[in-house]
């Protein structure tokens, strides 16, 4: 996946995404995502998915809805 080169407000779910696995009872960390979204078939390691939650690397709409599914939220809040 290529990183994102211009203004850094590309990815703006990067930093919901944080909140809501922090937000977790018990948060889940990143490698524990990582794992959750591999059950899925979804392949975000743990770098990727630092890097969205940093907003240096695009999200796919089929990623964001694996994450919400793995964090057991619903996708609208993880968007503006």
């Amino acid at each position: 996946m290529k990183k994102t080169h211009g203004p850094k407000r590309r990815n703006v779910t990067g930093k919901r995404i944080r909140q809501a696995r922090l937000a977790a009872k018990p948060s889940v960390s990143q490698e524990d995502l990582s794992g959750r979204l591999a059950v899925l078939g979804v392949i975000l390691d743990q770098g990727a998915i630092s890097r969205v939650e940093s907003e240096d690397r695009y999200l796919m709409d089929y990623e964001l809805l694996a994450i919400a599914k793995a964090l057991r939220i619903k996708p609208s809040l993880l968007v503006d």
